[in-house]
């Protein structure tokens, strides 16, 4: 039995598909994010030093703690759910923010970013199937919040996020991708700066590449199944 791929021989062998499914689908490639919530800073600091320098975090006070021991250099996403009373330690603690659905959030955010730092890149976050319980504004909802996003200098407005509904087909998720690219491109028209569209994990990402995506989320593909918490 061949020994297991090492931290750097897997973010080459994602890339490499990345690339692929790209090359296929006739579209540049997208950027990487390193899906790194619940693994130890030891695990991140390793896939860094393989190259990769974007990571995304669910929870915002354990993100404070890897971000404290590691290098400087890397850029930090929030991708979980944001509640308005963590806000101000999001606000300091990352580079971009993917999940903003409220207007409350938003403001919550801009108060809380420091003028000295550069302002905080901002995804909206869609809930483009309209499922109950699950974050996410609705589509009909996107034009104000960008409109509010915009309006915060201390805020930059970059794109929009989805998770669609986990079908255990993949191909069954192209719908609600395909969907997410013509809301970003409806809004990319009033707003010119938007240039990131999020959407695509490790199981979905080629279908999500084809429809358009421009930033995808891979966690298990590059760290192995998630350490229980």
């Amino acid at each position: 039995m061949p020994p297991p791929a090492t931290p750097a021989e897997r973010l080459h062998q994602v890339l490499h598909r990345i690339h692929e499914a790209a090359a296929a689908a006739g579209r540049p490639a997208p950027a990487l994010l390193a899906v790194s919530k619940v693994q130890p800073p030891e695990a991140v600091a390793v896939l860094a030093g393989a190259g990769q320098r974007a990571f995304g975090e669910n929870y915002v006070q354990e993100a404070a703690a890897k971000r404290g021991a590691l290098d400087a250099g890397l850029d930090w996403h929030l991708i979980g759910h944001l509640q308005s009373n963590k806000a101000a330690l999001a606000a300091q603690v990352f580079d971009w923010v993917q999940s903003v659905d409220r207007p409350s959030v938003a403001a919550a955010l801009a108060r809380h970013r420091h003028p000295a730092r550069a302002p905080l890149n901002v995804l909206l976050q869609v809930n483009v199937e309209g499922e109950a319980g699950k974050a996410g504004c609705h589509p009909e909802e996107l034009p104000a919040l960008a409109r509010k996003v915009a309006a915060e200098p201390r805020l930059a407005l970059r794109g929009l996020m989805s998770i669609p509904v986990p079908h255990a087909e993949a191909e069954a998720r192209r719908p609600a991708f395909r969907r997410m690219r013509a809301l970003f491109d409806a809004l990319a028209a009033e707003h010119p700066g938007m240039d990131t569209l999020s959407m695509g994990m490790s199981d979905d990402f080629a279908v999500a590449i084809a429809e358009g995506a421009t930033m995808v989320r891979i966690g298990t593909a590059l760290f192995g199944p998630r350490p229980p918490r």
